[in-house]
């Protein structure tokens, strides 16, 4: 078969590779054409060198284009990738550390809360350049595949404002799946699921083993779980109050709700964390994303030529990963029926929440197209919480589209978590303050920006907490700190980045 996929934000190396492996993977796809593309060179030239090697040593005839001119790496392209990650970790910085000078402790900040809100006016003003890249110079039918968060919030943008046929895709469902099935003493694929909900808030609304519901045994598995009932705190929680267990690791789902962030001196009762741990950052830790991101891109500096002397990945299906979007180009292109969970526009599909919005559902892939199936109503408790986070997604996008200032403070007003901290003039003038701090990529809001530096010249600001870390901040370690365990640095800068960091 002969098509081409094009990458953005190619410089996420572990991320990247690993996507391309999944590809490669596909017996038909070993003679495809690749393209990379990224603003970072240097990150993009260390990528195409590992993942050219993989492609030499597997024997395929195949030279991947790279190049920083996004147009000429689309050019024809019917599949496109996206895992970038507007600003970097500079910007990155600001979605965490500013809300905590007024109270407000995120984990992770890049889906929802007043950091995930922010990420997406980021985001999106981007992703409209993209879009324009992928109608004018791609294939006609072109399908967007987005990786990048916040993902209903780009995905709702891309396909309405964008013009693009996009699917949203994640691997939550795909972990929480084998969480739940190994809790109940199975393998993943002896458990049936049906999941159902927005990203990173979809609930296991169908748990089957043999055909027999398992729901009712959730709970008591995870409770009497030693490592379960000590990291998953407020899943559990969530599950014993509203029935349904919930997608997304610990720390995110944290940070997505009212209850669990708001009283610092509550906090630890919530979470879990270990200073040894990289992994501890999903289980809650403050600004835990942010600190394995930095980790991570600094091991992967100073380590970057050891990767090289790794053996090549192979192409022979053994190292094919879970994500989606390898097996979603395949049904599409051999007709094999693929069945995944994407994040799609509604439509019907989830029939008590609105029709325009995102949603994460059951889909199947093949010759015909993506079909998606109607899952019928949530459960009344669960489309609730959704539908707290899904008026704050519209209300998101269209600020992030039109740069509507007081629509972005009414989105952050209305997030669960900052409205449970702070009051509404805070909300004001926090908004105010990210918004210079990242002026540089939001060009949508220049005017606001412009008002915002006066007010914040003009003195008479609230006070906030300058010097607040949060409440479980782990300290962010060296390179040298770091290669103790060497494998355990290694193992995290493949895994922390899902979407590129760039400087």
């Amino acid at each position: 078969m002969k098509f081409k996929v094009a990458f953005i934000g190619a410089g996420s190396l572990g991320f990247t590779r690993a996507l391309l492996t999944d590809i490669l993977s596909v017996p038909e796809f070993q003679n495809i054409e690749v393209a990379f593309t990224d603003i970072n060179q240097q990150n993009l030239d260390m990528v195409t060198q590992l993942c050219q090697r993989d492609i030499d040593e597997n024997g395929l005839d195949i030279k991947i284009f790279a190049t920083t001119n996004r147009r000429e790496a689309l050019k024809d392209a019917k599949y496109v990738i996206n895992s970038v990650r507007i600003g970097g970790l500079e910007a990155f910085a600001t979605d965490v550390n500013i809300p905590l000078k007024y109270g407000v402790d995120q984990c992770v900040g890049d889906t929802l809360c007043v950091g995930g809100i922010m990420y997406g006016q980021r985001v999106i003003a981007a992703m409209m350049d993209f879009c324009k890249d992928m109608r004018e110079v791609c294939a006609p039918d072109v399908l967007h595949l987005n990786y990048s968060n916040p993902n209903a919030m780009v995905t709702w943008a891309c396909n309405t404002a964008g013009g693009v046929n996009t699917i949203g895709l994640c691997h939550g469902v795909q972990h929480g799946h084998e969480q739940i099935a190994k809790a109940l003493g199975y393998t993943q694929d002896e458990v049936d699921i049906i999941c159902a909900g927005i990203n990173h808030q979809t609930w296991y609304i169908s748990v089957k083993h043999k055909g027999e519901c398992l729901l009712d045994k959730i709970l008591p598995a995870f409770e009497q779980d030693e490592y379960l009932s000590r990291t998953e705190k407020v899943r559990i929680d969530i599950l014993r109050r509203f029935g349904y267990y919930s997608t997304e690791s610990n720390g995110h789902l944290s940070e997505y709700l009212a209850w669990y962030r708001k009283r610092p001196e509550e906090l630890m009762q919530w979470i879990d964390i270990q200073q040894d741990s990289w992994i501890s950052w999903i289980h809650g830790e403050t600004a835990g994303y942010l600190r394995v991101c930095t980790e991570g891109r600094n091991w992967f500096e100073v380590d970057f030529p050891n990767w090289l002397k790794e053996p090549a990945k192979k192409y022979d299906g053994s190292a094919r990963g879970s994500e989606h979007g390898s097996y979603i180009i395949e049904g599409l292109e051999t007709g094999r029926t693929y069945r995944g969970h994407f994040n799609v526009i509604n439509q019907g599909a989830i029939s008590n929440l609105p029709d325009d919005c995102v949603v994460e559902v059951p889909g199947y892939v093949n010759f015909n197209g993506v079909q998606i199936p109607q899952v019928g109503d949530l459960p009344l408790g669960c489309a609730a919480i959704c539908m707290q986070s899904i008026n704050v997604q519209r209300m998101a996008v269209q600020a992030a589209l039109t740069g509507d200032v007081t629509l972005l403070k009414q989105a952050v007003l209305l997030d669960p978590l900052t409205g449970a901290v702070c009051n509404p003039p805070e909300v004001w003038q926090m908004v105010d303050e990210m918004l210079i701090a990242q002026e540089q990529w939001l060009p949508q809001y220049q005017d606001a920006i412009a008002e915002a530096k006066a007010r914040f010249e003009k003195g008479d600001l609230l006070p906030t907490k300058e010097d607040y870390q949060g409440a479980a901040r782990l300290h962010v370690k060296t390179v040298d700190e770091m290669s103790v365990d060497k494998e355990k640095a290694r193992a995290m800068s493949g895994a922390a980045a899902k979407e590129n960091i760039e400087d």
